[in-house]
């Protein structure tokens, strides 16, 4: 093999993830999105952010997407802010796991599960929790960036929060505010708010790890040859 391939291979290498960081990213968002979608299914309350979301499309007379839309650039440019800079998995995120909420939402599954029995809507309404977290640890870990919600989660830690204590106190006061302009509180805000960020934390501690510091999160998005 001629020393010019060997360079060039060496540069692809450089742009290139490894499958298995790649994979991880990929999972992860799968997770969120499944979770996401359970949550709705058992309809026993909307979560922290869609509260908020209901609330100031009441309040605004603008559509549910669009106010989505502008809360997720508003958190970014305050995570950017606070020095969390978004990655391509910020992209990734923001499109991918929409998509995948609207083909699962497209479905059949699960659809009498909301005139199901509350003993049973309850236990997937935690499993909703449990999937949120670990698949936000997974696909953060991952260090593609986060999604504009969790980027904000992330940059907080990077200040000198506990991961769990980040994430419970950004929900809590979502919800707050969310509940303030008019959003319906239920049982699923509460899980979803106290229960994501210890899931998140614990599944970092089994994995061994902490998010990814924005050192790691530079060097995972630049090649060798441009550092």
């Amino acid at each position: 093999m001629s020393s010019r391939s060997t360079a060039v291979r060496a540069r692809v290498s450089r742009w290139t993830p490894p499958p298995g960081r790649t994979l991880r990213f990929l999972g992860g968002l799968v997770l969120c999105a499944l979770a996401v979608w359970l949550s709705l299914q058992v309809q026993l309350g909307l979560a922290p952010w869609d509260m908020l979301h209901a609330g100031l499309s009441e309040r605004l007379g603008l559509s549910f997407g669009l106010v989505v839309i502008l809360v997720g650039l508003a958190v970014l440019v305050l995570s950017a802010a606070l020095g969390e800079r978004p990655g391509i998995g910020t992209l990734v995120n923001v499109l991918g796991v929409g998509w995948v909420i609207d083909r699962l939402l497209a479905t059949s599954w699960l659809d009498g599960l909301a005139d199901a029995e509350v003993w049973l809507r309850v236990p997937a309404l935690v499993a909703s929790v449990v999937l949120l977290g670990v698949g936000a640890a997974l696909y953060i870990g991952a260090a593609f960036g986060a999604g504009p919600r969790d980027s904000l989660m992330v940059a907080c830690h990077h200040h000198g929060w506990p991961i769990g204590a980040s994430r419970v106190g950004i929900e809590v006061t979502v919800a707050l505010v969310g509940w303030l302009l008019g959003g319906a509180l239920g049982l699923g805000t509460v899980l979803l708010a106290l229960g994501t960020g210890p899931v998140v934390q614990l599944t970092f501690r089994v994995l061994g790890e902490q998010p990814p510091s924005r050192r790691v999160h530079a060097a995972a998005q630049v090649p060798q040859n441009v550092r």
